[in-house]
Order: structure tokens, then sequence, then C-alpha cells
């Protein structure tokens, strides 16, 4: 959103001195300048990459009443009912949308998407039998999911969610996709060398500490800590990775 747009831009005008950091998600990171064509900063050019510090993955979900038992289920299941083939998000223009885009074109069938407030509307109408599919990050159906209210098909990681036995990846489930979304700690751009370093050395250990790492698995996401190096070649592969969706969803930002 615009706010965390002017967030942005005071890290990139600050200071290079170290003392001014940002804790930014994947989205204006890496997906933005592909998805919004009135962007007004290049993350790549005008920030530092310091360090990643944790990634989630995603998840399609059924509702309690769903006969699809795995994902070859549920593209069986919308081919035979594609009136019905609706699945909701948080919103536009975010990564669940984006998944869904790229497992509808992987798996070859049409889907619609239904853009909601937030997660918890989402979920609320899959438990209640008022949407068939669900699109959202695999942190805000765990519960669920445990307690049979819903049912995670897969998850987009590359290997399984830590948080939820018994669950495939997609690539698992015989669909050759994946992508994950995370947090990472950036600087202004003309941060030195050495500085930067410091930082994402400084980072690492805390990520590498145990109460940091209950910490930030207590919310659902997987503590990571990576080099300033590691972080800048992550961003570049996730827009190579996400583009085609992107492109292919037809998102236009409102703002």
């Amino acid at each position: 959103g615009a706010s965390g747009r002017i967030g942005i831009k005071a890290v990139i005008s600050a200071e290079p001195d170290g003392t001014t950091l940002l804790l930014g998600p994947m989205g204006p990171m890496a997906l933005h300048p592909i998805a919004y064509s009135n962007l007004d900063f290049d993350p790549l050019k005008d920030l530092a990459a310091v360090s990643q510090v944790a990634t989630f993955d995603l998840a399609i979900t059924v509702g309690p009443g769903s006969p699809a038992t795995s994902i070859a289920g549920l593209v069986a299941w919308i081919k035979e009912n594609p009136n019905q083939a609706n699945y909701g998000t948080p919103g536009l223009g975010g990564l669940p949308h984006f998944f869904a885009v790229m497992f509808s074109s992987a798996a070859g069938i049409k889907l619609r998407n239904v853009p909601y407030r937030g997660s918890a509307a989402v979920v609320n109408d899959l438990v209640s039998g008022q949407l068939p599919i669900a699109v959202v990050p695999t942190s805000d159906n765990i519960e669920l999911h445990k307690a049979g209210r819903t049912r995670i098909l897969a998850t987009s990681g590359a290997s399984r969610s830590p948080f939820i036995e018994g669950v495939p990846t997609f690539k698992e489930a015989g669909f050759p996709i994946s992508g994950e979304g995370w947090y990472g700690v950036f600087a202004p751009a003309r941060t030195p060398a050495d500085v930067i370093e410091r930082l994402s050395s400084a980072v690492q250990a805390s990520v590498q500490d145990k109460p940091t790492r209950d910490r930030v698995s207590g919310l659902g996401l997987v503590p990571t800590g990576t080099s300033a190096q590691a972080l800048r070649q992550i961003q570049k592969a996730d827009q190579e990775l996400w583009a085609p969706a992107i492109r292919a969803s037809g998102f236009k930002p409102s703002d």
C-alpha cells in the first residue's frame, strides 16, 4: 500500500551509515517492480540487501465438505464443475493471487479469484461452505487444518511445511511449481560494503539465536538468516519466477 511505500522511501533517502534499516516483505522488494507500472523506486538499485530473515509458503485449501482429498482430485473436480471454480485470497495482487495463477496454468484449468480483505474472512467462508477453495499463507490455516475444519491439499514451498504433517508440496503432488514469500532486511543503497557485511553478520547471528528462532517459528515463519549476496540473488530469482504469473493475472493496481 501507499503507507508502506512511504516507509520504504524514507529508508532509501536515509543516511547510508547503517543506522536506518528496513524489514521488508517480499512483495515490494521483488514483485512490485513488475506488478506496479507507476512504482517510483527500484528495490534492486535503491536498496542494499542485508539478510533474508524468514520464509513462508502458501497453501491451497478446501472446506470440510469438499470431495477433493488431493490436488489431483481438486483439479478433476474443477474440470467437472467449472462454474464453481472460485477461490478466495486475502486480496488482489498478492502472493496467493499470483500463486493461484501459477497453479491454474500448470494444471490447465481456469480459476476465478474472489478477493477478500485478509485471510480470516477467506477462511471463515471456506469453513462455512460459502467458498470451495482458498489460497492463503499456510500459517493462516494451520489450526483449522489440524482441527479438521479445513483441508490443506498442498503447500507451495520447495520442501514440506514444518508446521503440518502429511501434506505434500505441489512438486510432490505432480505439479512442477513452487514459490515462497519472505522477509528481509535492507539498507540504503549507498551503504558501504563493510557496513553491510557487519549488519548482515549481526542479523544472521540474531536469527540463529534460539529465542529469536522460536519467536519467528511461532509466527508460522521459517527462520533463515542469509548473506547479503544470497538475499540479492533471491530477489532477482523471484522476479523471474513470478513475472509470468503476475503478467498472466491481469492485475492492475488501483494506487
